[in-house]
């Protein structure tokens, strides 16, 4: 069953220096909402982008208005499909705030795995330089009979990391439970 708005709904954000304006209002189809979208060009001339997406009378659009393909208007989009809501623009007007945003700043989502190792003093500095070569984050030193490690690293390198310090270590190192 589809769902249509009481009222329009308005909202601000800054990200980055950058300024957000959206809206989900009313239209009864997509000449309607073009008339909004110009508009809005008309009255935010600074502004980057107007980007949009529309559900109204069987049709169904989206513009992402210059910012990286399928990163705006069809995300928008598929929030409006999921609520099935009919008879609806969403637009985002955009001020550019200097810092790129959107597809290109994403970055994977790696787990980190927290290891603790034990070693003799004499291979204190062999264990710091497999950590630094690794690119792992060393949390915490502690000396007492050995020197005490604890550090993060990306999940998918653990493995290898605790075979190359074995193998330099020749068996000297202590792997506790994290």
């Amino acid at each position: 069953m589809p769902f249509t708005l009481a009222a329009p709904q308005h909202s601000e954000l800054l990200v980055k220096k950058s300024r957000f304006i959206g809206c989900v209002q009313l239209v009864a189809d997509r000449a309607a909402a073009q008339a909004v979208v110009d508009a809005l060009r008309s009255a935010h001339p600074g502004a980057a982008h107007v980007c949009w997406a529309l559900m109204a009378g069987g049709q169904s659009a989206a513009n992402d208005d210059g910012e990286p393909g399928g990163t705006a208007g069809r995300p928008m989009l598929e929030v409006l499909r999921h609520h099935e809501l009919e008879g609806v623009l969403a637009t985002v007007v955009r001020y550019f705030g200097g810092i790129k945003l959107g597809a290109g700043g994403l970055v994977p989502l790696v787990r980190q795995r927290s290891l603790q190792c034990a070693v003799p003093y004499a291979l204190e500095g062999l264990l710091r330089r497999e950590i630094a070569s690794a690119g792992a984050t060393l949390v915490q030193v502690s000396h007492d009979s050995m020197v005490h490690f604890s550090l993060t690293l990306p999940e998918p390198e653990a493995a290898g990391f605790i075979a190359r310090v074995d193998d330099a270590a020749q068996g000297r190192a202590v792997w506790q439970q994290a």
